[in-house]
């Protein structure tokens, strides 16, 4: 059984991001930090937009060169569908969608903040069960519990302010 070649796409606030995972190991991993924000105090959402725009195919073309990967070999492209900033968000589904439709290969929608969670499992050492994790992203914590032996999320959002 041929070990699928995967390129995740993450745009969901100020960071572009592309990773390449193959043969159950991280080969690439690209960000692309937005620094155009500092002057505001925070995150400029139209902002964000733009700069992903500008640095998604940068990102994703790195990411593929590190990994020694070319667009032929990728079997399926995850990308982030939420929770984030919607203008960024719709650059990175876009892009994958785009991009998965002229390549024929499956498009993956990921949950932001399960995949925190779920990419304790991409390498060694992975978590024995049962475990608990807390994962925390601007104002927005599910809290997880795992009891069982399958990596399966069971979120519940919890107010940050608990």
């Amino acid at each position: 059984l041929k070990s699928p070649v995967i390129l995740s796409i993450e745009s969901s606030c100020d960071d572009t991001c592309a990773a390449i995972f193959h043969e159950g190991k991280i080969k690439s991993n690209i960000i692309h930090t937005q620094l155009s924000h500092t002057n505001y105090g925070g995150v400029v959402p139209e902002l964000a937009s733009r700069e992903h725009l500008a640095h998604i195919l940068p990102v994703v073309k790195e990411s593929l060169v590190q990994a020694e990967i070319t667009l032929n070999q990728v079997d399926a492209i995850a990308v982030t569908q939420g929770p984030g900033l919607l203008g960024s968000l719709l650059v990175g589904v876009c892009f994958a969608k785009s991009l998965s439709a002229s390549l024929g290969i499956p498009c993956i929608g990921v949950h932001h903040m399960q995949a925190h969670i779920l990419s304790l499992f991409a390498e060694d050492p992975k978590p024995t069960f049962p475990f608990l994790c807390l994962t925390e992203k601007h104002g927005m914590m599910p809290w997880v519990k795992h009891s069982t032996k399958q990596p399966k999320c069971s979120v519940s959002p919890i107010p940050a302010d608990h």
